[in-house]
């Protein structure tokens, strides 16, 4: 029974750092663009895996030692 005289007050603490940690991500706009994120892990490998299709370019630099 004592120890609910810890765990009150520590759970109040930590819900009052959770709403904290949610009301500073709303006011540093963390949540102002959702679906750029998503749309970017979408289209990232199509412009990935044409640069992966094309042969390699050969190396046109002379070597003067050679």
């Amino acid at each position: 029974m004592e120890i609910l005289y810890i765990l009150i007050p520590v759970a109040i603490v930590l819900v009052c750092v959770a709403i904290g940690a949610f009301f500073w991500a709303v006011k540093s706009d963390q949540f102002e663009d959702l679906e750029r994120h998503g749309h970017s892990i979408l289209f990232d490998d199509d412009i990935k895996s044409n640069k992966a299709c094309q042969p390699p370019q050969k190396n046109t630099t002379l070597n003067k030692d050679e």
